[in-house]
């Protein structure tokens, strides 16, 4: 065919749109060099000419384009309709017509010009792109096809989708980037808002990357963070929650999901997982992991508000000790300026005497024979009396006061176990960062110079975090200490980066059975049971001693002695004692004590002093709680209240709790709960579920600040409440709140 009468479109086209002048002729052209030019045009391959009949049938098609479409037989006298599928949103006409064929189908029907539609070729696996334009011939006023000019952008197309990919994609792992995380959940949650759905978030800080990236290169940073990356998409299992914020924060969206006992299992889990050792470039790197979790519409309304509250729990977390994670809570900004307060007070507490030092007793367990404690460290505090290990020992780790703190211990321990008038041991907590300093064997030798202690009644106990440092140097810290005559314990056994391998070469004494698997082991269906076997196991191969700490009840006790662990530790003997007691029980002689405690483990029951409310039928009342477990509750502030009452205890945060009172003694009442409450991260409880800020909406309430503090139920006048039968909405044995049954 020979194209007559057709030349370039109008001023500014590109070439990609067709025109045609009034007499029918090129302007300035003869009809053979306008058809020679568009023979060039073709042959160097810059787009293909197309011509229809009235019924949309190929009657022309540039060589090059009909050898590309001609695949399945000549494109010649099929329809544009059997050979493209439109691309919707793209070109003109195109973006209104809604469905994919329908598009074309619809510009070709209104028989007008058209630009630019964006059409596809070929099957879903390999498609080709393509421009079309086309310009509708009339003839005598009847209108006999189209001429038009198509051009193949499929090389465009993949240029364009890997930049779009890249400017939403972290390139080395291949994730989304913050950018685009941003923008997905602010589309996630204004979605599930409109529904009063819930979503969570997490955001994941790798602990001790920098140590990698420091020894190994940031060659061997990169392959770490995609390992991190594989394993973070193989627990989650969809690649497209989880995103990689920059350096080595990650971070998982998570919609629909407001479980806190599933967030903290999960939670969990990706720590477990992401502590393990990765093997990079030949070298076995391990790292742990801390984590923040904040969950919508709770914790904020709008994406940012939600990922500032996630953060501020995954500074929590990493102020906890690292290796662990946190839900967010709204006495978390006060925590934050506590901690500051904190760590100014850490600085000076030392010099001005406010340490302590309690023992408690480690038991032979079949004899009940005292033979040796542990040196537990306490902070009395001036103000706020005794701060908890847990609170102050991660900020002296941080702010690099463990090593002065840590020798203090030491050195006290050795003098104070001097002057015992029997030859227990003594055991003394050292932390990593002690155990790395190349003059640790040095202070060791002179704490037992200075006190005169035999090295063989010092015990110091090593968590599995020192083999983060591998190689020689460990090792040779090792031979120093025991060269030195004392013993080693590996504390915390099976709990943080478990590797048999270092138990070949590194000499232990003696392994200490966590009470993260005494707790629990009694239970029906609990694995610790079969954990605990194979630690003893494993201890006795080795010809090693076994120490299983916080044990509390005769039930724990008893299977401790039937599992063979050697020695025991916790409440179901003793406290821990400050010295003086502890020297006057001792009494200068064997010290044999007879274990007491509960027949059976109970829930861990966390003492405190904290003012809430209690709702029944129609009425809030404030009262203070006493104790706190994940079962029951003891509550004071109501008089004889009769057994069986039902009430809903509010804990503030939008928790509230249905339970019985069980016991009732004057002021002060025992509850049960319907559904136990689950683990906050940080060794406190919280309820599995919180109550919709959108569903109490529903009801006419509100949560808002009130005197038992942040987001209580809103109360009306003479402390009613606002919600009808609230606590007899609910059936003990099984209907369950309104709130629950959505949850």
């Amino acid at each position: 065919m020979v194209i007559r009468r057709m030349a370039w479109g109008r001023p500014g086209n590109t070439g990609d749109g067709l025109a045609r002048n009034a007499d029918g002729a090129a302007a300035g052209l003869l009809p053979e060099q306008a058809a020679a030019l568009c023979q060039a045009y073709e042959s160097l391959g810059l787009g293909a000419f197309w011509s229809c009949d009235a019924d949309g049938r190929l009657t022309y098609l540039s060589p090059a384009a009909r050898a590309v479409l001609g695949t399945d037989g000549d494109p010649l006298g099929r329809t544009l309709l059997d050979l493209f599928q439109h691309e919707e949103g793209t070109g003109e006409g195109g973006t209104n017509a809604g469905g994919t064929e329908r598009s074309l189908r619809f510009v070709l029907a209104r028989r007008t010009r058209f630009e630019r539609l964006t059409v596809r070729s070929g099957d879903t696996a390999q498609p080709r792109w393509w421009s079309l334009s086309g310009e509708a011939i009339h003839r005598k006023g009847v209108f006999a096809g189209f001429h038009g000019h198509c051009a193949d952008i499929s090389d465009q197309r993949r240029h364009a989708e890997e930049s779009s990919h890249l400017a939403l994609h972290d390139s080395l792992t291949g994730l989304a980037n913050r950018r685009h995380m941003n923008l997905m959940l602010a589309r996630k949650i204004a979605a599930l808002a409109a529904a009063k759905r819930p979503c969570a978030t997490m955001l994941i800080d790798l602990d001790r990357f920098k140590q990698v990236n420091d020894t190994l290169g940031h060659a061997a940073g990169d392959a770490l963070l995609k390992q991190v990356a594989d394993r973070l998409v193989r627990l989650v299992g969809d690649a497209s929650r989880v995103c990689r914020l920059g350096g080595d924060e990650f971070q998982i969206i998570l919609p629909d999901v407001e479980d806190r006992g599933r967030l903290g299992e999960l939670a969990e889990a990706l720590i477990e997982d992401l502590s393990q050792p990765y093997l990079i470039e030949g070298s076995r790197c391990l790292i742990g992991a801390s984590i923040g979790v904040a969950i919508a519409p709770f914790d904020g309304a709008a994406a940012d508000e939600l990922v500032r509250s996630a953060d501020l729990a995954l500074y929590a977390a990493k102020g906890s000790g690292r290796g662990r994670f946190r839900f967010f809570s709204s006495d978390l900004l006060k925590a934050a300026e506590d901690r500051k307060a904190l760590e100014e007070d850490l600085h000076d507490a030392l010099a001005q005497g406010q340490f302590d030092l309690h023992y408690q007793p480690i038991v032979k367990a079949q004899t009940n024979q005292v033979i040796g404690v542990e040196a537990l460290l306490r902070w009395n505090h001036p103000e706020h009396g005794q701060i908890s290990p847990s609170r102050f020992i991660p900020i002296a780790e941080e702010c690099n006061l463990i090593r002065a703190l840590g020798e203090w211990v030491l050195r006290t321990a050795c003098a104070d176990a001097a002057t015992w008038g029997a030859p227990l041991r003594v055991a003394v907590n050292v932390s990593p960062v002690q155990f790395a300093d190349e003059n640790f064997p040095m202070i060791v030798a002179s704490a037992l110079a200075q006190s005169g202690l035999d090295p063989q009644r010092l015990e110091l106990e090593i968590t599995e975090g020192v083999f983060l440092e591998e190689g020689g140097l460990t090792d040779a810290r090792f031979k120093a200490l025991k060269g030195l005559g004392v013993r080693l314990a590996l504390d915390d056994f099976g709990t943080g980066y478990s590797s048999l391998g270092y138990l070949k070469s590194a000499p232990f004494d003696k392994i200490k059975i966590d009470q993260s698997f005494v707790r629990g082991a009694t239970q029906p269906g609990s694995r610790n049971r079969a954990i605990i076997t194979a630690i003893v196991a494993l201890a006795q191969a080795l010809d090693m001693e076994t120490t299983a700490e916080g044990v509390e009840s005769f039930d724990q006790f008893d299977l401790m002695k039937a599992l063979s662990v050697g020695h025991v530790q916790g409440f179901i003997y003793s406290h821990p004692l400050a010295n003086a007691a502890f020297t006057q029980a001792l009494g200068g002689g064997d010290w044999i004590i007879e274990p007491s405690g509960p027949a059976r483990q109970r829930h861990q029951r966390q003492a405190m002093f904290r003012r809430v409310g209690v709702v029944h039928e129609d009425y809030y009342y404030p009262v203070v709680l006493r104790n706190l477990s994940m079962s029951g509750a003891l509550i004071e502030g109501l008089l004889e209240v009769p057994l069986e009452t039902p009430f809903v205890l509010d804990l503030g945060d939008g928790q509230l709790v249905v339970a019985k009172v069980r016991r009732s003694q004057g002021h002060q009442q025992g509850l049960e709960f319907e559904q136990e409450l689950v683990s906050d991260g940080n060794g406190g409880l919280c309820t599995r579920y919180r109550v919709s800020p959108y569903q109490l909406s529903a009801a006419g309430l509100t949560l808002g600040a009130g005197p038992g503090g942040p987001m209580q139920i809103n109360r009306g006048p003479n402390a009613k409440v606002t919600m009808p039968a609230f606590a007899m909405a609910t059936d003990w044995n099984g209907a369950g709140l309104a709130w629950n049954e959505a949850a």
